[in-house]
């Protein structure tokens, strides 16, 4: 079998896709879990309206973060594929169009975000309903928001994973990185479909279906910015 050499645009867009999958997972968490997650009070639509709107600027910087990484991610994207479509160009689009449609979907979730703070924003329009059922609404929005997470989650285990398999039949990095790829892929596009038909699953079996993925998505990003792809063959 006659080795195809990589190309050095290929190089560029491993480097550029390790860069992506760190900056973007840092500015999602920062998103998340600093700016976003403690206004929100499980069970407490009226507490979580008034958080929000006493920190309406933190709420509208999370927004904002979580499109920059979605415009990240969409970049992330290309340059996988860039990187992997002489490996299997098919499989790499397929991926790739996995991908989009989970960036399509979590860049829909900061639209639900907008409509909670339009109900929360006084507006002369929504006189005719009551402060709690406002708040209500709003809650509604931003638990939809997370629905629309999840189905995103699946897109993206679906993608990652044709991805990984990529990068295994490649050898462009380690086969046990590859492999470990395809295996946390798998189990986040597993465990959300299971958990939407046993909503119960979610309390007990937690982040184990998110975490596999992310420890394989900072491993290769820190790969492959720092040694990039190899030849086949090459440790």
């Amino acid at each position: 079998m006659t080795l195809r050499p990589i190309e050095p645009v290929q190089h560029t867009a491993a480097k550029v896709a390790g860069f992506l999958y760190l900056l973007t997972l840092v500015i999602s968490l920062f998103a998340e879990l600093y700016l976003r997650d403690p206004l929100l009070v499980r069970g407490d639509a009226a507490q979580t309206a008034r958080n929000i709107v006493a920190s309406e600027r933190q709420f509208r910087i999370s927004i904002v973060s979580g499109l920059t990484a979605v415009a990240g991610d969409i970049i992330l994207l290309v340059a996988l594929y860039v990187a992997l479509k002489p490996i299997g160009r098919n499989l790499a689009l397929l991926a790739a169009f996995w991908l989009l449609t989970k960036s399509a979907l979590f860049a829909i979730m900061a639209l639900n975000d907008f409509v909670a703070l339009s109900l929360l924003s006084g507006a002369d329009y929504l006189r005719p309903f009551d402060t709690s059922q406002l708040q209500a609404l709003a809650r509604m929005f931003v638990t939809v928001r997370h629905a629309a997470g999840l189905i995103g989650g699946v897109f993206w285990g679906l993608g990652s994973t044709v991805f990984a398999y990529l990068w295994w039949k490649s050898r462009y990095i380690p086969r046990g990185l590859a492999g470990w790829g395809i295996f946390s892929s798998l189990a986040l596009a597993i465990g959300i479909l299971a958990i939407m038909v046993f909503p119960g699953l979610a309390s007990l079996v937690g982040p184990a279906y998110f975490v596999p993925i992310m420890i394989f998505e900072i491993a290769l990003g820190v790969w492959l910015l720092v040694k990039g792809i190899q030849s086949p063959g090459i440790e």
